[in-house]
């Protein structure tokens, strides 16, 4: 998957956890309560099941990544609310 510049998924949780491979550029993770993290081309992050948290670009750099999520009762993904602008401005 790849975000332009200021792109970014909404809030949402894996059942059984998800792995984020980085393959280009730079980007950002969140897990709720807990500070943004910036991530490059490299970098691997693992979300925990049931784990509520968004990903993307930075506002100036886009970014690729490889998602790995597996299946349970036939789901892989739950879509919660878009991340607001202001709490994606809090990015470091």
């Amino acid at each position: 998957m790849t975000f332009e510049p200021g792109a970014r998924t909404a809030w949402h949780t894996h059942p059984l956890g998800q792995t984020l491979i980085v393959t280009g550029g730079v980007g950002l993770v969140q897990q709720q309560g807990h500070a943004i993290q910036v991530i490059r081309a490299g970098d691997t992050v693992w979300i925990p099941p049931r784990v509520k948290h968004w990903h993307g670009a930075t506002a100036t750099t886009g970014m690729s990544h490889v998602a790995i999520a597996e299946l349970q009762d036939g789901s892989a993904v739950q879509w919660l609310e878009h991340v607001s602008n202001e709490d994606y401005a809090k990015t470091p």
